[in-house]
């Protein structure tokens, strides 16, 4: 009658524990890792409210003007600006001209921002701003660690907003864009 384990058995067992772990593993950090970033964006929802009244303030003035208001105040925000870096959709893929940007800057948070005013407004959007919440430090992705706002002229809205959240749920997945994150999170969203 056997009295333990053999030495073989012992290993064996602990080499497939060490399999489950290495394939696990990466998979609850990357979770984490998102859900950390999802908070970032929920905590500054307050700054960017802030960012659109002090805008509003600014339509006493007679020379108001949306895009300079707009301008100025996000200066307010920036620290300095930073080089250009990649960013891509959720998905991997390279994003489409709407969501490329060519100058970004370093906030007082260390997050990373840029803007991007349309020449003509796209139903009714002026341009899009993209926030990255942990600045130049990757993944760099939409949805993952980059969030953005919609621009229009009375009010700056989380992309994704007037989407249906079947939509928003499928665009914030590995097949999507990511950029429907935005809003999903804001509302609750988990990930997919």
């Amino acid at each position: 009658m056997k009295n333990g384990f053999t030495i073989i058995e012992v290993s064996i067992l602990f080499v497939i524990f060490l399999i489950v772990a290495f394939l696990v593993a990466p998979l609850s950090l990357d979770d984490t890792l998102q859900a950390k970033n999802a908070s970032k964006w929920r905590r500054v929802q307050t700054d960017f409210e802030n960012i659109f009244y002090s805008i509003n303030m600014q339509k006493t003035s007679e020379n108001y003007d949306f895009k300079s208001a707009l301008s100025s105040t996000l200066s307010e925000e920036i620290k300095s600006p930073i080089k250009p870096y990649k960013i891509t959709y959720y998905n991997g893929t390279f994003p489409s001209e709407t969501y490329r940007f060519t100058e970004f800057f370093n906030t007082y948070g260390n997050a990373s921002l840029a803007y991007k005013l349309f020449d003509e407004p796209q139903d009714g959007v002026l341009g899009v701003l993209m926030y990255d919440v942990n600045g130049h430090i990757g993944p760099n992705a939409w949805g993952k660690d980059v969030f953005g706002y919609n621009i229009y002229n009375d009010k700056l809205e989380p992309i994704g907003k007037k989407e249906s959240i079947n939509e928003q749920k499928l665009d914030c997945s590995k097949n999507g864009t990511g950029l429907y994150c935005s809003n999903y999170y804001l509302i609750g969203g988990g990930f997919n």
